[in-house]
């Protein structure tokens, strides 16, 4: 199983109540599609970058789970069809190395870092703090 971040943006007229239903039907779709639910956060109501239809804010909510690649699109069918949402966005999360257990770092063996193509950038000098000139 692979961990997911969902980020849900809701409609700003909502009451509380239907808030939480429309949370918890969709909590139980992760369940349903044999994923497990890490983490559910709210972020609170923020300004949209640009208007949806006639909002101009939105609730926002991040819920971390993990599930089967294949129950991912199950999910998404369902936010699809949910009226309480003007946007949605699932999104992979990678996990660091350190972090796998050990058949999987065995099975994939990590890869040596490339050096980077282009110009090397040297951090210490940026445009916020130029290099002295001699």
């Amino acid at each position: 199983m692979r961990r997911y971040e969902l980020m849900l943006v809701l409609r700003p007229d909502l009451p509380e109540d239907r808030v939480q239903a429309t949370l918890d039907r969709i909590t139980r779709s992760i369940s349903a599609a044999e994923g497990q639910l890490v983490k559910v956060s709210p972020w609170g109501r923020r300004r949209l970058a640009y208007q949806i239809g006639p909002y101009r804010e939105g609730s926002y909510y991040i819920v971390l789970f993990d599930a089967p690649s294949a129950a991912v699109d199950e999910i998404e069918r369902g936010l699809r069809i949910t009226e309480e949402l003007l946007r949605h966005l699932v999104t992979r999360v990678e996990r660091p190395a350190a972090r796998r257990s050990e058949n999987e770092a065995e099975a994939a063996p990590l890869e040596e870092e490339e050096e980077p193509q282009g110009e090397f950038i040297d951090e210490s000098e940026s445009e916020a703090a130029p290099a002295a000139i001699d």
